[in-house]
Parts: structure tokens; C-alpha cells; sequence
């Protein structure tokens, strides 16, 4: 429906590294992509999530993900949202975010409170979301879930949702910064 207006939320490490995974490539037209998931409804804003790296810790992906970041920054009606790493254990130990998946869950509760929307679409296949989608569910608004790969993946975000997109190399054919 073209007056349906939808807010995009995506969990941009998950959306990385299924990326990187699934497709073997991260060159994402991200204002296309979005499109793509609004499917002819109103695009009111999208809004990617993550957490920088460390600029002494990892200087060579702190520089890439920070043109990302400067990338993300210029898409029209896009809001970049951060977090941290802790870097505990580094080198031994892989950081882990903080504050992404909460401040995620919060804003699309925030927006679907002030009906600034009628249909979130979460982009991550992180369980952890579930109780989240259901609370915007339970506002009457309507969720939406896009993932990678195939149906067993997943599965609790997959009940939960209202509607599943399947993210794969045939959503992605338009959706690329270099062709």
C-alpha cells in the first residue's frame, strides 16, 4: 500500500558480515536497499546501527568503517546510530558491542509510540529481538524481518514476525554501489 509509511532499523554488523558471508561483497547501495524494502510504501527514515572500532586498536578497519560511516552519513533520510566495543582481552579476544541492540529495540519502540510509523522493518537475524518486535506488535503496528539465507534460519525472529523478506542475490541484483 503506498500510504503506508515504514521505518527501517538495521543491525549493521549483522548486516556486514551476512553480507560478507551470503554475497562476497559490502559495496551496498544503502539508499536502494532501503527502497527495495519499503517496496513501494512510504520510506519515512531508515536508521543504521553499530559501533565504531577502535582508531589505535585497528587503524586499518577503524579508516574503512569510518568511509562507511561518512557514506552512511550522506544517504538522504538515513540516521546513523553508535555504540562501543569493549575491548577486553584485544588482541586475544574479539571486542563485543555495547548499547547497539538496546538503543535499536529502544528507537523503534520510541518511533512506534509516537506513530511515526506503521510498519517496522528490522533488519538482523539476532533472537534477541524478538520480545522488542513483539511490544511494537503489541502497539498495532506491524513488523516486518528481513534476513539472509535460508528458512531455518532464525526461526524465533521468523514467528515473530508478521512478515519475513528473504534477503538473497536476487533482492540484492540493484541494490549495489558498483555493478
Amino acid at each position: 500500500m503506498a500510504d503506508e509509511r515504514v521505518m527501517i532499523y538495521i543491525d549493521g554488523s549483522n548486516l556486514y558480515h551476512s553480507l560478507k558471508t551470503v554475497c562476497g561483497r559490502t559495496d551496498l547501495d544503502f539508499r536502494e536497499f532501503a527502497l527495495r524494502l519499503a517496496d513501494k510504501r512510504t520510506l519515512v527514515r531508515g536508521y543504521y546501527y553499530n559501533a565504531p572500532k577502535d582508531q589505535v586498536k585497528e587503524p586499518d578497519q577503524y579508516a574503512r568503517q569510518q568511509q562507511w560511516f561518512d557514506y552512511i552519513r550522506q544517504v538522504p533520510y538515513t540516521e546513523l546510530r553508535l555504540g562501543r566495543l569493549v575491548y577486553r582481552g584485544w588482541p586475544k579476544v574479539a571486542p563485543y558491542e555495547k548499547g547497539v541492540d538496546v538503543r535499536l529495540a529502544t528507537d523503534m519502540l520510541i518511533h512506534g509510540f509516537r506513530d511515526n510509523y506503521d510498519t517496522a522493518i528490522l533488519v538482523s537475524g539476532d533472537n534477541d529481538f524478538s520480545d522488542a518486535l513483539q511490544a511494537v506488535k503489541e502497539l498495532g503496528k506491524h513488523v516486518e524481518v528481513a534476513l539472509f539465507g535460508s528458512g531455518r534460519s532464525s526461526q524465533q525472529l521468523r514467528a515473530e514476525a508478521d512478515k519475513v523478506l528473504v534477503i538473497d542475490a536476487a533482492f540484492l541484483a540493484k541494490c549495489w554501489r558498483s555493478k
